[in-house]
């Protein structure tokens, strides 16, 4: 039986049904994988929309597309049972622990995700919101002006960006997109808790420029955890966000699991791809030690 608690009028959206995946901890690039198998199968009318929700084992840094890897303290990383993996998607480093990771995989024709860039990331964004508002957060958007400058550091999570979600001030929740021909793929990390700055040990920066930044990083983004007041678990974020794009997006969702086609297409894009040194130093950078490749 689906999940469905749609809320009429909030967008001229019509009721749809997409495959909510509901998964474990993977290493990052059998999550990288996997997000792009869904958007490429989905793309190609071989699987539907999906709404996917997963956690990262062990922890990973991950680069934004056109990052460079030279941002990276490999040593650091490696010291502290770190991954390294790039996203298929934009912006900049994130450490995935202790968090929930959302993707959006689907074809540019469903009306969730089409138009451009910033369309798609505001309508999904009040999926977004509508969660987080149902663990009882103030959230909101960031201003759809707000845009990353080129003084911005290395670290994700230091300003938000436009139609970021926000307490007040301050960023909780960053996604980034990827399109290419009809393929939509759109992913994003909620953190629960810990403490939102240890990214920065494993940045290439001065030991001064570190602790600026980290000074910087906690005054201006948190996690659930920190706004709640509580604990929240994987399972609780999970159900809220369910709720959340149900009512917000008018969906429908239904439990189901990688077609067989994908889980091919993702062992594929992990060997070739995303466990491999050559997508990790594709920009500004040595490849990562063994540790971090097929």
């Amino acid at each position: 039986m689906g999940i469905e608690t749609p809320t009429p009028g909030e967008e001229d959206l019509p009721l749809a049904t997409w495959r909510l995946i509901v998964d474990g901890e993977r290493d990052g690039a059998s999550n990288m994988a996997i997000d792009e198998a869904m958007a490429r199968a989905a793309s190609e009318g071989l699987a539907p929309p999906t709404l996917r929700f997963y956690q990262w084992s062990p922890p990973c840094v991950s680069l934004g597309r056109h990052q460079k890897l030279s941002d990276i303290d490999q040593e650091a990383c490696a010291a502290r049972g770190y991954e390294i993996v790039r996203r298929p998607t934009g912006g900049r480093a994130i450490l995935h622990t202790d968090e929930l990771t959302y993707c959006v995989a689907a074809a540019d024709d469903d009306p969730r995700v089409a138009g451009g860039v910033m369309d798609a990331y505001h309508r999904l964004s009040q999926g977004l919101v509508a969660g987080l508002r149902a663990l009882g957060l103030p959230a909101e958007e960031a201003p759809g002006a707000n845009r990353a400058g080129p003084d911005v550091s290395a670290a994700c999570f230091e300003v938000p960006s436009a139609y970021e979600i926000c307490i007040g001030a301050r960023k909780l929740m960053g996604s980034a997109q990827y399109r290419a021909g009809r393929l939509v793929l759109q992913h994003g990390t909620l953190p629960l808790t810990g403490d939102i700055t240890r990214l920065i040990d494993c940045l290439a920066l001065p030991i001064a420029a570190r602790e600026r930044l980290r000074a910087a990083l906690r005054a201006r983004a948190g996690t659930v955890e920190e706004f709640l007041g509580r604990p929240v678990s994987f399972a609780e974020a999970v159900q809220a966000m369910v709720q959340g794009f149900t009512q917000a997006l008018r969906l429908r969702l239904e439990p189901g699991a990688l077609t067989p086609y994908e889980q091919q297409l993702a062992e594929e894009l992990r060997a070739t791809k995303y466990a491999h040194p050559d997508w990790t130093s594709r920009v500004g950078g040595a490849a990562p030690s063994s540790r971090f490749s097929a």
